[in-house]
C-alpha cells in the first residue's frame, strides 16, 4: 500500500487500508489493488470488492467508519455476485444449446410459462427471479447425458432412462459451483418429483418437494405436450389441459393445477390477443379472487 497508507488485516479475507487521500483517491487505491490481484490470477479470475468512507468528511468514529465501509463492500459483493452469475448462466445454456439445439425453444417456453405462473403466485421479486431461472436451468444437467440418448428420436429404453434420471443432480452440482446460484440449484435438483412421492431423484412428497419445483413441473410438462416430441405429437392447449387435471393429485400439485388453469391460462391468453378470446367470457378470463 506504501506510499499510500498502511493496510491490516481483519481476518479471513478481509483488510482494511488506513489511506491518505491527499497521496491518492481512495477509489483510486482500491482500482489499483483490484488491478494488480487480476495480474497475479496465473489464469484465474481473481476479484475483489471493497467499500471505502471518508474520514472525517462522512464519518468521526473509527468504528462507524468500519461498519459503512463494511457494509459498502457487501453491496458492491452482492452486485458482481449477480453479474458473475447472470455470466455462468449463459455459458451454460450456451454449451447446452449447443448439444441439443431444439432445447433452446422448449426451456424459454417453460420459462416464459414459469413467470406468467409466478406472477399469480405471492412471491416478492427476488423469488421470481430465482424460480424464472431455475426453469431457464431446469435441465442444465443434460450436458452429462450422452448424445446417442439426448437425440434419440424414440422412446428411451429402462437403462437409458435410469441414466437420464440422474441429470436433475448433475445439474444441481454443476450450479452450486456458483455460490449465486445456490437457491436456483436447490430448486433444479427438485423439478422431477411428483406429488405422490413417485419421482426422483429423492421421491419427495407433496409439500416437501419445493414450490418452485412443483410449479416448474407443471410447466415443463404443459410445454412438452403443446411442443410434442419426435415419439410423439403435439396436443391442443385444451388436450394439455386436462392431462394436468387429470394427474393433479399424483404427478401434480393439485392446488397449482387449479390456479394454472384458472389464472395462469387467461393471463397467457391476455399476453397473447391482450383481451379475452372472443368466444370466452370476459369475466372466466380474468383471474380468481
Amino acid at each position: 500500500m506504501a506510499p499510500y497508507g498502511r493496510g491490516y488485516r481483519l481476518g479471513g479475507d478481509e483488510f482494511c487500508v488506513l489511506a491518505s487521500t491527499k497521496a491518492l483517491p481512495a477509489e483510486a487505491i482500491c482500482l489499483r489493488a483490484e488491478e494488480a490481484l487480476s495480474e497475479t490470477g496465473s489464469g484465474f479470475s481473481i476479484g475483489a470488492s471493497w467499500g471505502k468512507v471518508l474520514i472525517p468528511v462522512e464519518v468521526v468514529n473509527a468504528s462507524d467508519a468500519l461498519r459503512i465501509a463494511d457494509r459498502r463492500m457487501y453491496s458492491q459483493k452482492g452486485r458482481r455476485a449477480d453479474s458473475a452469475s447472470s455470466q455462468t448462466r449463459g455459458v451454460l445454456l450456451r454449451v447446452l444449446h449447443e448439444r441439443e439445439p431444439e432445447l433452446e425453444r422448449h426451456l424459454d417456453g417453460v420459462a416464459d410459462l414459469v413467470a406468467t405462473f409466478g406472477r399469480q403466485l405471492p412471491l416478492d421479486a427476488e423469488e421470481l427471479d430465482v424460480l424464472v431461472r431455475a426453469a431457464e436451468l431446469h435441465d442444465i444437467g443434460k450436458i452429462a447425458i450422452p448424445d446417442e440418448i439426448l437425440h434419440k428420436g424414440s422412446e428411451l429404453s429402462e437403462d437409458e432412462w435410469r441414466l437420464m434420471r440422474k441429470h436433475p443432480l448433475i445439474g444441481q452440482r454443476v450450479l452450486d459451483a456458483a455460490p449465486a446460484l445456490g437457491e436456483v440449484a436447490k430448486l433444479v435438483r427438485s423439478t422431477h418429483e411428483r406429488w405422490d412421492g413417485e419421482g426422483y431423484p429423492d421421491g419427495l412428497k407433496g409439500r416437501d418437494i419445493p414450490l418452485g419445483s412443483r410449479v416448474i413441473l407443471i410447466c415443463d410438462a404443459y410445454n412438452a405436450m403443446t411442443e410434442g416430441r419426435p415419439f410423439r405429437a403435439a396436443r391442443s392447449n385444451e388436450q394439455a389441459l386436462a392431462e394436468l387435471r387429470q394427474e393433479a393429485g399424483t404427478q401434480f400439485d393439485p392446488e397449482l393445477v387449479k390456479t394454472f388453469a384458472e389464472k395462469v391460462m387467461p393471463a397467457l391468453e391476455r399476453e397473447r390477443y391482450g383481451s379475452p378470446p372472443v368466444n370466452q367470457p370476459a369475466e372466466s378470463a380474468a383471474p380468481a379472487k
